[in-house]
């Protein structure tokens, strides 16, 4: 009876042991095969088009168009910013900051 018993908790530990089911047990091939078939390697990473569009204006910001730089130029100029309300940003900046005077 005594045998019975010890052969009856040694045969539930072997059971437990081999039928345990873990993380790895559902990954069969985890370990065998470490790299991505190439066209599946991106699949699981998304790229996030809110985060590019905020970069492209940030990119924009910083490279103005000359016509834009020489309108700030005019308008943090008061007499140049009344010039160009009666001839236009762009003969205002001409007029005052066009030609450059050297003594």
């Amino acid at each position: 009876m005594r045998t019975l018993i010890v052969l009856a908790l040694l045969a539930v530990l072997v059971m437990a042991a081999t039928c345990y089911v873990s993380i790895y047990s559902e990954q069969p091939f985890a370990f065998s095969d470490p790299f991505i078939n190439r066209r599946r390697a991106n699949d699981f990473i998304q790229a996030d088009t809110r985060l590019e569009a905020i970069t492209q204006e940030r990119i924009r910001e910083r490279t103005k168009a000359p016509q834009e730089r020489q309108r700030e130029i005019c308008e943090d100029y008061y007499p140049c910013e009344l010039y160009a309300f009666r001839h236009g940003y762009a003969a205002a900046y001409r007029h005052y900051f066009g030609r450059r005077r050297t003594k």
